[in-house]
């Protein structure tokens, strides 16, 4: 087989992977394609959810529904993660209750321990928004208890444990009970002390620590660092200044600059409207504003005041109210309905995603089938190719071989044909010679003048037939001269004689007759030949000079 075809051939099978290589990854780019489309969905709509909540929340679903649909569970929870938020802002209790709950059941499906601390972290804080103080603390600490495992294991730095300890000490805050809210504070500030990065800025923390100094009678303290960490707030997270301005006004209430605080409670009525978050902090503002008018003797203002309290309160929260609450629990038997009709809904989707699966599969097979039967049509092709290419080399050796056997024939024929000619010329000598005697012993008849000149034109006639032998000879045996010239530069030329006699096969006689010496002279000169030769005694001087 040729280089040629060889090279065409492996071009042939290597297109062939090429192309089923080609097709995999297509199918791969296609989903990490879609999945960096919802990854950047997901980051519009939480740039959209102050402006748009509701538009935010429809993104966040939809992206939820196709990242199940790709498999990409990481990705739905962390939609999911975003939805209660959203919910909260609108006081929506429930709703975020329900999604919280939903995105840990896809955290445990995947076994995901992060996430599943986060969502037992966001569970603390719903169920502290429901006064169940016992259920809050215990989502909170089992959201504390995952990360010190995983901080332990070494999978999360320890800075990853402020966020648990603000959290905890948040919810002691919105309990009113400062002396807990500081131990935690403190834990926060140590890590933060330790110079480890943590995800939450220590706003937040300076925010909760200006809330324990006011419980502290440190009003003063809280006040400078009130007014420390607003500049920030309003750049990065203006709708937390309904929680920054509210603590503010109690601070500058209790410092009897009243005028002040009122104007600090509008302000945080303003923002929470502004950014619709918060809304749970509305009536507590209201409560806060009737007291300070009832203080002042504006019995009108207080009365409109804790009038809005009460109209927002029933309007809003009468879910957290004593008298409600058993809804909650209630609530807790739908959710565990939910988990079931949840676990049938992702059981089916999960046989879709196997059906999927089946048909790449079948998809997959069906193009490595192809592609076996191409590589066994290929090889058949290049096993034809090669016993094609075996078939005319044996009929170029054969024409070859009969090439060389023709030639040796022809070589043979006009050896024959020159051992003729020698034969003749021999013949041819003698004849001359038998004339020449007779010309000699012809005396008186002829002139001896004319006599000299014609002995002399049968010795040149002579010579030149020799010489015309010669040139017949080299010219069917080329090769012979050469090789023998090469091999042994000292022979003669009487020695090349007797080799072209002895290669055209002559008996001793015959080169005996033809050199004009006798038979004995011809061997004395074979034996010489074979002394220069350096032949051994068993050696055979004709078939030797046949080799050349």
């Amino acid at each position: 087989m040729t280089i040629k075809k060889r090279k065409t051939s492996c071009r042939f099978l290597l297109v062939i992977i090429l192309l089923y290589t080609f097709w995999v990854q297509s199918q791969e780019k296609a989903v990490d394609t879609s999945n960096n489309n919802l990854n950047a969905t997901l980051s519009n709509a939480k740039k959209i959810r102050y402006q748009n909540p509701e538009k935010a929340l429809i993104v966040l679903q939809e992206v939820h529904d196709q990242a199940l649909v790709y498999g990409d569970t990481l990705l739905a929870i962390n939609a999911l993660l975003e939805m209660p938020y959203i919910y909260g802002q609108q006081v929506n209790y429930a709703k975020s209750y329900d999604t919280l709950w939903h995105a840990l059941f896809l955290a445990d499906d995947i076994g995901n321990e992060v996430l599943r601390a986060k969502i037992y972290g966001y569970l603390g804080r719903l169920s502290s928004f429901f006064k169940r103080k016992d259920e809050a603390f215990n989502y909170l600490n089992t959201s504390l208890k995952i990360k010190k495992n995983l901080v332990e294991n070494g999978i999360l730095p320890n800075s990853s444990l402020v966020e648990d300890y603000y959290l905890i000490c948040a919810t002691y805050r919105e309990l009113d009970d400062p002396k807990m809210a500081n131990i935690y504070l403190d834990s926060c500030f140590t890590v933060f002390n330790t110079g480890r990065v943590s995800q939450l800025n220590k706003q937040y923390l300076d925010f909760e620590k200006a809330f324990i100094l006011s419980k502290e009678d440190k009003n003063n303290e809280a006040l400078l660092i009130m007014q420390n960490i607003e500049p920030w707030f309003k750049e990065n997270r203006p709708s937390y200044l309904v929680l920054v301005y509210t603590y503010w006004g109690d601070i500058l209430s209790s410092l009897g600059r009243s005028k002040e605080g009122e104007q600090k409670y509008i302000e945080a009525l303003e923002i929470s409207s502004k950014y619709n978050s918060h809304i749970d902090f509305s009536p507590l503002i209201y409560e806060r504003l009737s007291c300070l008018y009832l203080d002042k003797g504006n019995f009108e203002k207080a009365y409109e005041n804790l009038n809005m309290a009460k109209v927002l309160d029933a309007q809003f929260f009468d879910s957290r109210s004593e008298i409600n609450r058993p809804l909650l629990e209630i609530k807790d038997q739908f959710r565990l309905e939910q988990e079931r009709q949840l676990k049938i809904i992702q059981q089916q989707r999960l046989e879709q995603l196997e059906q999927a699966d089946k048909i790449s599969f079948l998809q997959r097979t069906i193009l490595l089938v192809g592609i076996i039967f191409l590589i066994i049509v290929g090889l058949i092709y290049v096993k034809y190719l090669r016993s094609k290419h075996k078939a005319e080399k044996e009929l170029i050796r054969r024409n070859k071989e009969l090439e060389i056997k023709k030639a040796k024939e022809l070589l043979e024929l006009k050896n024959k044909e020159l051992a003729t000619s020698a034969l003749q010329l021999v013949e041819k000598d003698e004849l001359f010679g038998e004339l020449k005697d007779k010309i000699k012993g012809n005396q008186g008849k002829v002139d001896e003048k004319e006599l000299n000149s014609f002995i002399r034109s049968i010795s040149v006639s002579s010579v030149s037939n020799w010489q015309e032998f010669k040139l017949r000879f080299t010219d069917v045996n080329e090769s012979f001269y050469q090789n023998l010239t090469a091999n042994y530069p000292q022979l003669t030329q009487s020695d090349h004689r007797i080799c072209a006699l002895i290669k055209l096969n002559l008996s001793s006689k015959d080169m005996a007759r033809l050199l004009g010496i006798s038979v004995e002279s011809v061997h004395t000169t074979r034996y010489r030949l074979r002394k220069k030769m350096g032949l051994p005694r068993s050696a055979n001087l004709e078939d030797f000079i046949a080799e050349l």
